[in-house]
């Protein structure tokens, strides 16, 4: 297996896809491979997998050698193009692993704050926007959005207020830069927790995470065929909400909208109404999955 990737809730995910030996599955999120290659022990010589990754690094580094695997390297929002453009119209699975790879953690990119390296905070290392950028440039209004709406933070005017009266003096370079700037804005047993906030704000802006989100989940309804599954894991309330929304009623608002026949729009069945969490096992095992959500839907026929 990968040494770098410990696939989180990998057992619950296989379930939740209802494997069809025949079907055709994508992995939108193919990182170090573990949730593919339980598909793959899954599926017929004959069917196959198709895997996105942004990330040229990750699939360079990614060990899986398999006829039955077509590799994308592009962003998962751009799924029913890529589909499209090798010849195919439906699909029996999705599975979307929403996390930070733990490879792309353990780079030099500056995911984590536990590290003192450069920001750069990019999944795609071809894309032009970085948390440099967003850090030193984005106006106080901008960077008050990205902490509210990408991390909940009710206080993102203060905290934005913060940035930019420290880059007046220095350059934000470093994610030591963040926590020094930010020193004595947490109360210590909550230090982690507000870090890991800050770090998900910006990651989030830097590759359009939410947007790309919005756009796998209206891909589906367009790809998955009659009872084909979509299973998604989430590592934050944001994303979550999301992801329910659109399972429960087919878009991202919290109520039902009715067609043009005046009944509620509910494309999918709900094969989990609540979402599943990792035991304590796996938690123990793999510090990843703590904040893990795996919520799955199928397609009514």
């Amino acid at each position: 297996m990968n040494k770098f990737h410990e696939p989180v809730l990998l057992a619950e995910c296989i379930t939740g896809l209802n494997i069809n030996k025949k079907g055709i599955y994508v992995d939108v999120t193919f990182g170090g491979g573990g949730h593919s290659r339980e598909i793959l022990r899954k599926i017929s010589k004959d069917s196959k997998l198709i895997v996105f990754d942004q990330d040229q690094e990750s699939i360079l580094q990614n060990d899986i050698k398999d006829d039955r695997i077509i590799i994308m390297n592009k962003n998962f929002r751009y799924l029913h193009n890529c589909l499209t453009s090798i010849g195919v119209d439906k699909v029996d699975g999705i599975i979307a692993d929403l996390g930070v790879s733990s490879h792309q953690i353990n780079t030099s990119r500056g995911f984590s704050f536990n590290s003192r390296v450069k920001l750069d905070m990019r999944m795609n290392k071809a894309s032009s926007l970085t948390a440099l950028e967003v850090l030193n440039e984005y106006n106080k209004e901008n960077l008050s959005r990205i902490l509210k709406n990408h991390a909940d933070f009710p206080n993102s005017q203060k905290l934005a207020e913060k940035i930019i009266n420290y880059r007046k003096k220095s350059y934000i370079q470093y994610s030591q830069d963040l926590l020094d700037l930010f020193s004595g804005s947490f109360f210590v047993p909550k230090k982690n927790q507000f870090f890991a906030r800050i770090f998900q704000a910006i990651r989030i802006e830097v590759n359009d995470e939410i947007n790309s989100l919005k756009e796998l989940l209206k891909t589906s309804l367009k790809v998955l065929n009659p009872k084909g599954r979509l299973v998604v894991i989430s590592y934050h309330s944001i994303e979550d909400r999301i992801v329910k929304n659109f399972m429960k009623y087919g878009h991202f608002e919290p109520f039902p909208k009715k067609d043009f026949f005046g009944n509620h729009f509910r494309p999918f069945n709900l094969i989990n109404k609540k979402p599943v969490f990792p035991n304590q096992e796996e938690q123990k095992i793999n510090n990843r999955s703590r904040s893990a959500k795996l919520r799955i839907a199928e397609i009514k026929t």
